[in-house]
């Protein structure tokens, strides 16, 4: 089979590696030179801790599972399954923790409750201001674009896969037994099926179909800082983490005091992760209502810092960079929104801030399901 993947995000992408596993010839299309949206915007986390149980956890488990086979046949791409600690800086956020042990798939997120002294040995750079953790050794993380880089240099090893950038598509169009993808420079592409994965692009291909579907866009702002000048073993998370992540919703959530208001008022935890060249990305906000502010808020980057140098229990780095980014949620809960526009016409978009977690799952459905 022949398949048309308009779209060279994480999505895109883990589409067409699945879709050259499977045995079928891939013309992947990116606009840009490479993505420059979500995908390159991201933490790089492979998130099971903190996933909905259900569909969403058996979904995080599996994309983890493809992650370790993907990473098997790129070696030189840039993963490490490094884990995660959920840090708890009071009782209440330790009652959660215990409570969530008792989930039925609490073993699946292999997830452990650790004192401070254990939680130092696993990551001796946490010397501040904690009790607590949750230990999921499960989470992972990538270096995001490079693991785009990684995976599309090994994609041009193979005969049956090509890549254009630089192309904008303007059209698809399908009939009984073809599809094709037309660019505005007047090419045509023909193949068996297409797949659009247009990220949080609504509106340059199937606009009428994406305005009535379950889907909205949410804006994030996020940072890095200059080289921490230590090795941080794992990702962190802190306890306003499991305010927001289905994963931890128990009881005892509704006891957790209030949130601080700058947190409150911009839907945010602490997340953060160290990239390779040592410097650490920290985040992150949430805004969903449209039309979105285009200026950086200065308050919440002020704070995250405060909140990082205060769990590690000295002065974080200076902020190096800002920025913002847009990402496709569905609004019910959904792994993603995954629907056929026209025959043989595919649009999977909608996976929230799961995209770079859940890519290689989803685009196994997919593919599986042609």
């Amino acid at each position: 089979m022949k398949i048309l993947i308009i779209g060279g995000g994480i999505i895109g992408t883990a589409h067409a590696y699945e879709a050259i596993k499977s045995g079928h010839q891939v013309i992947q299309l990116e606009r840009d030179d490479v993505a420059r949206s979500a995908s390159v915007r991201n933490f790089g986390l492979v998130w099971v801790s903190g996933r909905k149980s259900g569909v969403e956890l058996q979904a995080a488990v599996r994309a983890r599972q493809l992650w370790d086979e993907i990473h098997g046949a790129i070696p030189e791409m840039l993963f490490r399954g490094n884990g995660s600690l959920t840090l708890a800086i009071n009782k209440e956020e330790i009652a959660v923790m215990e409570e969530c042990l008792k989930k039925e798939d609490a073993l699946d997120r292999q997830w452990q409750i650790l004192d401070r002294d254990e939680t130092q040995k696993i990551n001796p750079a946490l010397r501040g201001n904690y009790l607590a953790s949750l230990w999921c050794p499960l989470d992972a993380t990538v270096e995001p674009g490079s693991v785009l880089r990684s995976m599309r240099e090994y994609l041009l090893r193979n005969e049956n896969y090509i890549w254009r950038n630089n192309l904008d598509v303007v059209d698809v169009r399908s009939d009984a037994s073809t599809a094709a993808v037309i660019a505005r420079n007047g090419e045509i592409f023909e193949g068996d099926v297409v797949i659009v994965c247009p990220g949080a692009d609504h509106t340059s291909l199937f606009k009428e179909q994406f305005d009535t579907a379950p889907i909205r866009r949410v804006r994030l702002q996020m940072m890095s800082t200059e080289p921490l000048g230590e090795i941080l073993t794992t990702s962190i998370a802190d306890g306003d983490s499991m305010r927001y992540y289905p994963g931890y919703e128990v009881p005892t959530r509704e006891n957790l005091p209030p949130q601080h208001h700058i947190a409150s008022t911009n839907h945010m935890q602490l997340l953060m992760v160290q990239r390779a060249d040592g410097s650490l990305t920290i985040g992150d906000t949430h805004e969903y209502a449209e039309p979105f502010e285009f200026k950086l808020d200065e308050d919440p980057y002020t704070y995250l810092h405060e909140v990082a140098s205060n769990l590690l229990g000295k002065k974080l780095p200076p902020i190096a960079q800002r920025w913002d980014g847009v990402y496709s949620q569905r609004t019910d809960g959904a792994v993603c929104d995954r629907r056929t526009m026209a025959h043989n016409i595919i649009s999977v978009t909608g996976p929230g801030g799961r995209g770079n977690t859940l890519a290689p799952a989803i685009a196994e459905e997919t593919i599986k399901g042609l």
